[in-house]
């Protein structure tokens, strides 16, 4: 991808992320020596469809999550200058494994840990994600599957060296709490 629109975007991006940071009610998630994390969440009832999970949870239409958000921007900074998408996909994976004990501890500290069923994202870039603990579910609304890839483009665009044919599609990430705590809990 060429080097000055990629700059530019990244621009773009960083005057607009605050007022998106404002506008979606997000919460940074700080590390033990209070740096912040590259994710940021909100608590948010779930609208989907029914969806079971391995461990049998069930989500359920109105159940109350924390939604995760990556930081993009800082993801993007950290990334720029890697021309590998394996680096790539690999400094994206470690952010976000370390990131989760921290998410455990801001559940614990801000008392949602009898609030909440479990985690949701959205993302475009899900390779890896079964790794990490997440569970992969299509989006069955078309209209909203649809606004996700139109609201995530600019984001996925910025991120890649190559633009493939096919773009991904949007999928809902889900992590129960009770794996959450079992496999991220800070000892």
């Amino acid at each position: 991808m060429n080097i000055n629109f990629r700059k530019t975007g990244l621009f773009f991006w960083n005057v607009i992320d605050p007022i998106y940071f404002h506008f979606t009610r997000l919460d940074y998630v700080e590390s033990k020596l209070g740096d912040r994390t590259i994710m940021r969440v909100r608590l948010t009832k779930y609208k989907g469809s029914k969806v079971t999970l391995s461990d049998g949870t069930e989500i359920n239409k109105n159940d109350m999550l924390l939604k995760i958000h990556l930081h993009n921007i800082q993801i993007l900074r950290q990334i720029q200058n890697n021309d590998s998408e394996v680096r790539r996909a690999l400094t994206i994976y470690k952010n976000v494994q370390e990131s989760l004990p921290e998410i455990v501890h801001y559940i614990q500290i801000r008392g949602y840990t009898n609030e909440i069923k479990g985690l949701i994202g959205i993302t475009m870039l899900h390779k890896g994600c079964k790794k990490l603990g997440f569970e992969i579910y299509p989006i069955h609304n078309r209209y909203y599957k649809l606004f996700k890839q139109i609201a995530l483009l600019p984001i996925y665009l910025l991120s890649c060296n190559k633009i493939k044919r096919k773009i991904t599609s949007p999928m809902y990430l889900f992590m129960s709490k009770d794996k959450l705590l079992n496999k991220y809990k800070r000892v």
